[in-house]
């Protein structure tokens, strides 16, 4: 699995970054977990908080954007999008 993210002002790319989870013996939501966490790391941000909205997205497009509200610390960006490849 691969996490794509990208950083966004208005429709400017600030930063992207990619982060895979390959190990086989670990569940969907470990390899999940631990690719968002290590692609928060190469993005240098703040864990943003991951709501409802997050979830039913990326269960039905692999792609969800997370906004400025969902981050406890001030952000430069607007939008963090993350796709998901399977």
């Amino acid at each position: 699995m691969i996490l794509y993210g990208r950083l966004m002002k208005g429709n400017m790319l600030l930063k992207d970054s990619k982060a895979a989870g390959t190990n086989p013996n670990e569940s969907f939501h470990d390899l999940m977990e631990n690719a968002f966490l290590e692609l928060c790391r190469n993005l240098d941000i703040p864990v943003p908080i991951w709501l409802k909205k997050n979830t039913r997205e990326i269960a039905r497009y692999r792609k969800t954007y997370f906004e400025k509200e969902q981050f406890v610390e001030d952000t430069v960006f607007d939008r963090f999008i993350l796709r998901i490849e399977v």
